[in-house]
């Protein structure tokens, strides 16, 4: 598909996806980028030395819709997700940059369009919206940012950010240091450098922007996620009343997920989550 005249001289987005075995939803992933309406884009894979058939189903798709001109392959062994989010950054040539993981897709065809809308505003730094998060054992629902500050938690969800390319110039990479939570310890350096950051943020409230699925790193690490969690509001100056409050609560109810999960009550952590997200 051509791309019009306008979306040529339009804002460039980057794609990063880090991939590794990942033959089973790579595809999904590929086709929501691709089925985009806005075509001004690159796709940035960083892939850590897959043994299955994740890079060969990402070039038979972009070359079936002869898209191949948009796709970027990185190879090799990478020292954790903050590490592959940082060699995609360092090869996008786009102003705006994404990261969606390889079990993630877009929720609809035109996240990119609305993305690009927002950010034709000069003060808005990132955009920003809803998931709906799929998750068979505990129930799916549509989440969306229930924070307003980062002793609350985290006031974006990470797949559905979208930053200019100038913030990762001015406040640097992800932290490779971090494991798990490297978005939360990004995020509170971002709260930290902007104190006027809800000002600079655009929020997309409707329909969600991403699909994500449960599984991913952070929810199969969940504890130790949380325990990163605590060390950035200590690296960072929000180790106050309020972050350990979160934290401490954060750190109970994963433990009461986890002995309901054991005693197959998945039902409680279900109407748990309708009860704070009301779907």
């Amino acid at each position: 598909m051509e791309q019009s005249v306008s979306q040529a001289n339009g804002m460039l987005i980057s794609v990063i996806t880090p991939t590794f075995n990942s033959e089973k939803t790579i595809e999904r992933n590929v086709r929501s980028i691709t089925g985009q309406t806005y075509k001004h884009f690159e796709h940035i894979i960083v892939d850590n030395d897959s043994k299955d058939n994740t890079i060969n189903i990402i070039n038979k798709v972009y070359a079936e819709i002869k898209l191949e001109d948009k796709l970027k392959i990185l190879t090799g062994r990478d020292n954790g997700i903050a590490d592959a989010f940082n060699k995609g950054i360092n090869k996008a040539e786009g102003e705006i940059i994404t990261i969606l993981n390889s079990d993630d897709e877009y929720y609809r065809d035109n996240v990119f369009e609305e993305a690009v809308s927002a950010f034709e505003n000069d003060k808005v730094l990132m955009v920003h919206g809803n998931v709906y998060f799929y998750d068979p054992v505990h129930g799916s629902n549509v989440r969306f940012p229930v924070a307003d500050k980062a002793t609350g938690g985290i006031q974006f969800i990470h797949p559905t950010m979208f930053f200019r390319k100038e913030v990762y110039e001015n406040l640097g990479l992800y932290n490779d240091g971090y494991r798990f939570s490297m978005d939360y310890e990004y995020y509170c350096r971002l709260a930290k450098k902007f104190k006027d950051l809800d000002k600079k943020v655009f929020y997309i409230k409707d329909k969600p922007i991403v699909r994500m699925k449960a599984g991913g790193a952070s929810w199969k690490n969940e504890l130790k996620s949380i325990e990163e969690i605590k060390k950035a509001l200590v690296e960072h100056g929000f180790w106050n009343k309020s972050g350990k409050n979160f934290y401490t609560a954060r750190k109970r109810r994963t433990l009461i997920k986890k002995y309901f999960t054991k005693l197959h009550l998945n039902f409680l952590v279900k109407i748990w989550r309708i009860i704070k997200y009301g779907n």
